[in-house]
């Protein structure tokens, strides 16, 4: 086998972000078992923010980044659309991993209608979920 198929065979782990002004949800998952699950929502701004997903960059090892960007339901972007980009670009940046956006218009939607706890993370879960179902 060569060592290309060798690292399309093994299983990446992920981190997904639900991006917010005020809370950042995080969800875990990989490519073996493809389902996502909530993991926490930070609260800290700025540079505390940062600090604590490089702590879970460092505890979970992913090997890709994914990022909930979101739209207008007529999928037209918003102020919200380009600030996930730009935390998208500060993840890329920092933790040299690569970052996938995927359309989040109704995450929270199907977090809130799960009943979930934890939105935030759980709306990160759904991302991460989608992104998933998208693996070849």
């Amino acid at each position: 086998m060569s060592g290309m198929a060798d690292m399309r065979a093994r299983p990446q782990s992920f981190l997904a972000f639900d991006y917010g002004t005020r809370r950042v949800g995080v969800a875990v998952g990989n490519s073996l078992l493809r389902q996502a699950q909530p993991l926490k929502t930070l609260a800290a701004q700025g540079e505390a923010r940062f600090a604590a997903i490089e702590t879970l960059v460092h505890e979970w090892q992913p090997s890709a980044l994914v990022v909930g960007v979101p739209f207008h339901p007529d999928g037209a972007a918003h102020e919200n659309t380009q600030r996930a980009r730009r935390f998208g670009r500060q993840l890329h940046g920092r933790f040299h991993l690569p970052v996938s956006e995927v359309d989040e218009r109704y995450s929270t939607t199907e977090a809130l209608a799960e009943g979930a706890a934890d939105v935030d993370a759980a709306s990160a879960a759904v991302i991460l979920d989608q992104f998933l179902r998208g693996l070849p």
